[in-house]
C-alpha cells in the first residue's frame, strides 16, 4: 500500500449525492482575489523575468504594481459587474496597503487568511512556528475586521503534514489548499472536520499566465470554456459543482489583461439566473445547512 494522507476517502464522481445550491442552481461560482505582499530583497515571489541577485527590483516592483494600481482597477471591475469576492489576504497588507483592504471591506467582501506574506512557505516551518504563523494572521484579521476568518489558503498552497489539524485547531472551518475535486469535501483532522472547498489551479492567472505563458485572451477564453463546460455537465448529470476563479492583481490588473477578463466575467454575471455567484464563505454556509450525508 502506498502512503496516504488519511484526510478523505475516494468517491467516484458518478456516485455523488445530488443536492442544489441556493435558487436550485447546480453550479456555484466564486472569485478568489489574492492580496499579497512580499519582502524586499529576500524570500519567495512570482517572477515576470528570471530574477537576478537580490535585491530583485524588477520582480518586486512588478508584484507591488498590484497593490498600488492593479488591485484598484480590479475593484472597479467587480463593482461594475456587482460581483462579490473572497479576499485571500496576507496580513502584511494591513501595514503595506490598508486602503486596498478597506475598500474590499467596504463592499462586503469576505476576508480569508492567506498567511503573513507570500515571501514565506509555511510547509518549511516547525510545527510550533507554523502554529504561530496561523495565529499571527488570524489575530491581525480579527483585529481589523472584527471577526476571525473562517477560511484559509496557504501562501504558495504549501502544507506541512499537520496543517489541516492546525487550521481546525485554530477555529478555521474551510481550506482552499486541496484541488482534488469539483465539490466541497470534508477533511478529517485531529480537531474535527475541515471543509475543503475547490480552489482552481487551471482558472488561475498564476499557473495560466506566469507558468504556461498564456496570453490575456487565452486566459479569458479558458475561463469561459470552463464555465460553459461546467454548465453543460451539471445540466446533464445533475451533480452540483463549484467553479473558482483565482486572480492576482499584479497579473490580472494589467490593463490589457483586465480588458479581456471583463468580457469573461460579464458573460458569467449575465447568467445569474442559472448559476449561484457567491463567496467561499457562502459555500461553507450552504454546506453546513445541508442534511448530513449530502457530500461524498
Amino acid at each position: 500500500m502506498l502512503p496516504s494522507h488519511g484526510r478523505y476517502a475516494y468517491a467516484p464522481w458518478p456516485e455523488r449525492p445530488r443536492f442544489a445550491w441556493p435558487g436550485g442552481a447546480k453550479l456555484a461560482v466564486y472569485l478568489g482575489v489574492n492580496l499579497e505582499h512580499f519582502a524586499f530583497g529576500e524570500g519567495l515571489g512570482a517572477e515576470l523575468a528570471p530574477g537576478g541577485p537580490q535585491p530583485d527590483v524588477l520582480n518586486f516592483a512588478w508584484r507591488d504594481y498590484g497593490n498600488r494600481v492593479g488591485g484598484w482597477r480590479l475593484l472597479e471591475l467587480l463593482d461594475q459587474l456587482s460581483l462579490p469576492a473572497t479576499v485571500l489576504l496576507n496580513s502584511a497588507m494591513y501595514e503595506h496597503a490598508p486602503q486596498l483592504v478597506a475598500a474590499h471591506r467596504a463592499r462586503g467582501d469576505e476576508i480569508a487568511g492567506h498567511g503573513r506574506s507570500n515571501s514565506e512557505r509555511q510547509s518549511l516551518l516547525a510545527e510550533a512556528e507554523e502554529r504561530r504563523l496561523i495565529a499571527d494572521c488570524t489575530l491581525a484579521i480579527r483585529r481589523h475586521e472584527g471577526m476571525a476568518p473562517r477560511g484559509w489558503l496557504s501562501p504558495w498552497i504549501a502544507e506541512s503534514r499537520a496543517t489541516p489539524d492546525l487550521l481546525a485547531e485554530a477555529g478555521y472551518r474551510y481550506t482552499l489548499n486541496w484541488c482534488m475535486d469539483d465539490q466541497p469535501v470534508w477533511l478529517r483532522t485531529s480537531a474535527g472536520r475541515l471543509l475543503s472547498i475547490p480552489y482552481p489551479q487551471e482558472a488561475n492567472d498564476i499557473p495560466a499566465i506566469v507558468a504556461r505563458k498564456d496570453g490575456a485572451a487565452q486566459f479569458a477564453e479558458l475561463i469561459l470554456a470552463d464555465f460553459a463546460e461546467r454548465l453543460e455537465q451539471v445540466g446533464r448529470d445533475g451533480i452540483p459543482q463549484v467553479m473558482g476563479i483565482a486572480l492576482h492583481p499584479y497579473i490580472i490588473g494589467q490593463p490589457y489583461r483586465l480588458r479581456a477578463l471583463r468580457g469573461a466575467l460579464a458573460a458569467i454575471a449575465a447568467r445569474r439566473g442559472e448559476v449561484w455567484i457567491t463567496t467561499a464563505g457562502g459555500i461553507l454556509d450552504h454546506v453546513l445547512a445541508l442534511p448530513e450525508g449530502s457530500l461524498a
